[in-house]
């Protein structure tokens, strides 16, 4: 470790000792709107040479509008800048070598004028523009309720997804981080930005493809980019104070409330959210599902959180803090079928979880340019939690379908009716099983980054330091107590009863070294090298005491569950299900790379070689092992960009990447912790390789609003990972062990169409997908020992089609989708099916005199084709809510809203693989109503901020979806 701090320090030194270069001249400035004083973000800024105006230099502003361009010699020049709506501007620029740092100030764009005339032609907003990799959606043409948060912008988005833990995806990419004017709100942290966000205050939503810290200061893709969900706030309420505050009480004791307090002052931001809730925050869907959306029980929550950002010329900060608690109360039921070679096992559970959970976290950001050729970034956290939960649980599983001799077979797990006489079930029981279990968990974790980048001339060749350093210590201890009981008489099992005590401390930190040097070779063409170091260390220590007194160590005791633990029951270690395990892994990582930059392509090629060592210290029972890994991994990648235009593009990327399975896995040792799921190691193991390609394309046509998006994605696995399970039909339980198996593949097109008709107040929107995926896993045969391979494939072909027709006071949208799946099973043709769902629907939001608002939508959500005929049900689900503007400025709201007014959603989930298939219901509230009321607090901004804020406000509503409930009959397939 000191070694290692020893060479950070000196790298440091080197990095900011580097040779002075000749000086030469910097050319900065600022671009931004001479109309709203806003910034000009990612304006196109060209240094030409005069006579002949030969390209010299150019860069894109950033999100403030700031530009610094590379160093150029002295002499005379003319500075373009371009963006898109606005006037092209020439500025005559002498540089002379006495003045080596040339600012111009404040370019002020004039905006088109035949753009302007187009839209005041139309009055209507475009839906989605495209400017080159960026989509660019225009808040304005999408309606939603009075009140509504960012997430019900984000559900009415053309190609944007919310599944049910609050993960977005916009055209197949997941959504990583959410930003407001180019500062990470609550670092970046999704679903924060979804629940807290108003829609009122958000202009425009952009989404691209954010590079990695090191790719935008070098300007040499590193291939580490992660999709982001970037706000632009709306002209004038950068300068003050603006936020809301709501309050709301329903039926089924649902509540809610929030609070949001902004200070946004040119590169200033300062925010405060809170809120407090019972409820799943779902909203309008719109129409047009199927939205068969899971509430997954009772949740209560409690949130508070400031964030913080500020720019200047050379210093950028930025940090968050929040708490978090949440309290979830889940009652579910499921129902799965093992697909086996001879037929099927079939399972059935039902289960109670009581979760409580508590969190701290804090971030802060730091990017310092102490002069134009270095730039430093610092990024820490810490979080802190801890959490206790209790569960209880009944499960049985049967060598018969239970459905054909009862109604509803949950009814017959519970301990009290194994054996009974009048029990259905008793001639397909194979095992049931009864636990509960108490547990508690505290955890802590730190991590910080630091990177630095100096430029050693104008021509890109640069060099970069990046070091990181993570920490983490987490404690958890178990109460548990079970009884599984075995029915078939030919097993030879006894009930097995246990009462365990589990306490599992785990300790780990890593850190790395990155050293990247980028040498141009050619004009706009560079080789980047890397090297990088990890080292990561971690350790646990599970310990497993059977509170079961034993005679022969004269315990006298008897512990029942939620007693405290007896004295002497460390004495009872099981070392069976104890073990201590020791992790130390090192990895090299040698990257070269070739850059070619052109008007109109880029290409960027890369192969990363891993050699690997790693070292594992394992032991449990009598097991005392020390097992070494050597391995070499290589990872190459592919990037193609071409554009066609500033609005079309095309882009074609291939990424390799090779998967070690983990050390344990590698160990030949059984672990039965679980006696109806015991697993295995296997020291055979081989490392995975996965291939995955991204084919995309997307052009936009101004005049007509009409954009076209398209994307291609194919992943295949070699060698992938995956459980072997050998199913006993005598017992019931299953032993797994991991296996490689080749053949695993999945595909994925998707064309997104939407554009505005003649009348411009018509809107079309389509968005088609298909996803293959080819499965693969083993089937145990009874009849020849061995593992056979079984191929389950799926089909999904899906639309989604909607028009809307929008003006000053109305909005009404017709939808509709169909999602048809061909599933196909090669070992059990029996299971196959073809199930399908569709939905269809219309929602409107009118303004109706006396600042009053209504909005509703009706969505029927249909299961076709399951096997179960109790899955094929009609879900018809309306929502409505209407609200009353009042008090100076429109400063007050109260709204009525109803959800599920027909009583008709239901609460169920489903999955496939290739060797099981499962159902599972969970408890909710879905039928409910809620008034609200909420206040717009002062604003003390300019006169354009105040206008926008009456245009429909800050309520802090944000309609939130069903909680709560107990679960209907359970559903078959």
């Amino acid at each position: 470790m000191k070694r290692f701090s020893a060479g950070l320090v000196l790298m440091l030194l080197c990095t900011f000792s580097i040779f002075a270069q000749d000086k030469v001249i910097t050319v900065s400035g600022r671009v931004v709107e001479s109309d709203s004083k806003e910034p000009a973000a990612q304006a196109t800024v060209q240094l030409l040479s005069l006579p002949d105006s030969a390209y010299v230099a150019g860069i894109a502003s950033s999100n403030q509008g700031w530009f610094t361009l590379p160093k150029v010699k002295a002499g005379k020049y003319v500075l373009k800048v371009s963006y898109i709506g606005f006037r092209t501007k020439l500025v005559p620029v002498q540089l002379a070598a006495n003045a080596p740092d040339k600012k111009l100030g404040t370019i002020a764009l004039e905006p088109d004028a035949v753009m302007l005339k187009e839209a005041v032609i139309t009055a209507e907003a475009p839906q989605v523009t495209v400017k080159e990799d960026t989509l660019e959606y225009n808040s304005a043409a999408y309606r939603t309720p009075e009140g509504a948060m960012l997430e019900e912008l984000v559900k009415k988005l053309p190609g944007a997804e919310i599944d049910d833990d609050g993960n977005v995806k916009i055209n197949g990419k997941e959504v990583k981080k959410i930003m407001v004017d180019g500062k990470e709100f609550f670092g970046g942290d999704v679903k924060t930005g979804l629940k807290n966000l108003p829609v009122n205050m958000i202009d425009k939503l952009k989404t691209y493809d954010k590079k990695s810290d090191l790719a935008r200061v070098t300007g040499i893709d590193d291939g580490e980019e992660e999709t982001v969900l970037d706000l632009k706030v709306k002209k004038g309420m950068n300068q003050g104070w603006f936020g809301n505050a709501s309050v709301a009480g329903g039926t089924e004791d649902r509540y809610g409330s929030n609070l949001m307090l902004n200070r946004f002052v040119d590169n200033s931001q300062f925010s405060l959210i809170g809120s407090a809730n019972n409820v799943n925050d779902q909203g309008f869907s719109g129409g047009g599902g199927p939205r068969f959306r899971n509430s997954n029980g009772l949740t209560a929550t409690k949130m508070i959180g400031a964030n913080f950002a500020t720019q200047t010329d050379k210093l950028e900060l930025g940090g968050s803090a929040r708490y978090n608690y949440s309290d979830r109360d889940a009652v579910s039921t499921n129902y799965s079928e093992r697909f086996l070679t001879n037929g099927s096992s079939f399972s059935n559970s039902n289960s109670k979880n009581r979760n409580r959970n508590t969190n701290f976290n804090a971030d802060f950001r730091l990017e310092w340019k102490p002069d134009t050729l270095t730039n430093i970034i610092f990024r820490p956290n810490v979080s802190y939690g801890k959490s206790d939960g209790y569960s209880i649980s009944e499960s049985g599983t049967f060598d018969g379908d239970p459905f054909n001799l009862v109604s509803n077979p949950n009814d017959f797990l519970n301990k009290i009716q194994w054996g009974s006489t009048d029990d259905p079930l008793k001639d397909i029981r194979v095992n049931a099983s009864n636990s509960e279990s108490l547990s508690k968990n505290n955890s802590l974790s730190a991590n910080a980054s630091l990177q630095v980048n100096r430029r050693l001339n104008n021509q890109g060749r640069n060099i970069t330091f990046r070091g990181t350093f993570g920490y983490g210590d987490n404690d958890s201890e178990q109460f548990s107590e079970s009884l599984t009981r075995y029915f078939d008489e030919t097993s030879g099992k006894n009930d097995d009863e246990r009462k365990q005590y589990i306490t599992s401390p785990t300790k780990s930190y890593d850190y790395t070294g990155e050293l990247t040097y980028n040498e141009p070779i050619a004009k706009a063409t560079f080789l980047q090298f890397r090297y990088k170091f990890q080292y990561k260390y971690s350790e646990s220590d599970r310990s497993t005491y059977s509170l079961i007194p034993e005679a022969e160590k004269n315990q006298d005791w008897f512990w029942n569950f939620g007693d405290d633990l007896p004295e002497g029951y460390e004495n009872n270690k099981d070392m069976k299900l104890s073990k201590y395990a020791q992790y130390k892994y090192y990895n090299h990582d040698i990257n070269a790379g070739l850059n070619i930059i052109r008007e109109k392509y880029r290409f960027n090629f890369g192969m990363s070689l891993q050699p690997q060592n790693t070292r594992l210290d394992y032991k449990k029972a009598e097991i005392d092992t020390v097992v070494k890994r050597n391995v070499f991994n290589f990872a190459p990648n592919v990037d193609f960009r071409y554009r066609f235009s500033k609005v079309s593009q095309l882009r074609f990327t291939y990424r390799g990447r090779a998967g070690q399975p983990s050390m344990e896995n590698l160990l030949d040792v059984t672990d039965d912790s679980n006696p109806l799921r015991i697993t295995k190691g296997n020291p055979g193991l081989k490392p995975s390789f996965t291939h995955s390609m991204r084919l995309f394309y997307n052009t936009y046509n101004g005049d007509k609003q009409r954009g076209m998006m398209a994307h291609a994605n194919f992943n295949m696995t070699q060698n992938k990972i995956t459980n072997a399970t050998i199913y006993n039909q005598t017992t019931g339980g299953t032993i797994s062990q991991p296996e490689n198996i080749n053949g695993y593949w999945t595909a994925m097109g998707m064309f997104g169409f939407n554009t505005a008709l003649k009348d411009k107040r018509f809107t079309i929107n389509s968005f088609s997908r298909a996803n293959y995926t080819n499965d693969v896993s083993f089937l145990y045969n009874d009849d020849t020992q061995v593992n056979d391979k079984n191929t389950s494939t799926s089909l999904t072909l899906a639309e989604n089609l909607n028009g809307t027709f929008r003006n000053d006071w109305f909005e009404f949208t017709i939808n509709g989708s169909i999602n048809y799946n061909f599933e196909r099973n090669k070992l059990n043709p029996d299971t196959n099916q073809e199930p399908y769902t569709f939905g269809y629907g219309a929602s409107t939001n009118i303004s109706l005199p006396w600042n009053m608002t209504l909005s509703t939508n009706i969505t029927n959500n249909s299961r076709r084709g399951y096997r179960d005929a109790s899955m094929n049900k009609n879900e018809l689900i309306w929502n409505a809510q209407i609200a009353q503007n009042f008090l100076k400025g429109n400063a007050a709201t109260i709204s009525f809203e109803v959800y599920d007014i027909l009583k008709q959603q239901s609460n169920i989930s489903r999955s496939l693989t290739a060797d099981m298939r499962s159902v599972s219901e969970y408890n909710g509230v879905n039928s409910y109503c809620m008034l609200r009321f909420a206040y717009r607090l002062n604003v003390f901004g300019n006169k354009e901020a105040r206008g926008n804020m009456r245009q429909g406000g800050f309520d802090g509503g944000g309609h939130r979806g069903p909680r709560g409930g107990s679960p209907t009959r359970m559903m078959r397939f």
